[in-house]
């Protein structure tokens, strides 16, 4: 299984964090690996939804999203064409005025056809690069 997590202090409230990780429709506009988000369903604070992303190649995947305004989103793996199993959270607090710390985790496990290192070094690198393009989002939406 491949893992990694990460904390970070984000410029903007817990809030308008939450509202940047749960838009996954707008992904594609500043995450350049996701090419497409589509939802499938919504029930109340639960969303099931496929994602079109290009890491190496392209494939897609489902996820099931659980949404707890304005501190958490946890998603789960459902099916797709290169994961086993994949779970993560976003967990979101406060740090003072218009901060918020978040920690991020996230876990996978590949098909047969990805070995070990490529799969840590896929979820492990992409994670920084994912960080950076939410902290410049964050400037471009909210002006901080």
């Amino acid at each position: 299984m491949a893992s990694a997590e990460t904390t970070e202090t984000f410029n903007c409230t817990p809030k308008e964090f939450y509202d940047l990780v749960s838009d996954f429709e707008k992904y594609p506009e500043f995450l350049n690996e996701v090419k497409k988000v589509k939802i499938l369903k919504k029930s109340g604070t639960n969303i099931e939804m496929e994602y079109t992303v290009s890491v190496l190649k392209t494939f897609s995947y489902k996820l099931k999203a659980q949404l707890k305004e304005p501190n958490s989103v946890r998603f789960q793996y459902t099916e797709g064409d290169v994961f086993k199993s994949m779970n993560g959270a976003w967990d979101i607090q406060p740090e003072g005025k218009d901060k918020c710390k978040v920690n991020y985790k996230v876990e996978a496990n590949f098909g047969l056809l990805v070995p070990g290192a490529i799969a840590k070094t896929l979820v492990s690198v992409n994670l920084p690069m994912m960080i950076a393009s939410f902290k410049t989002r964050i400037k471009k939406v909210y002006g901080k």
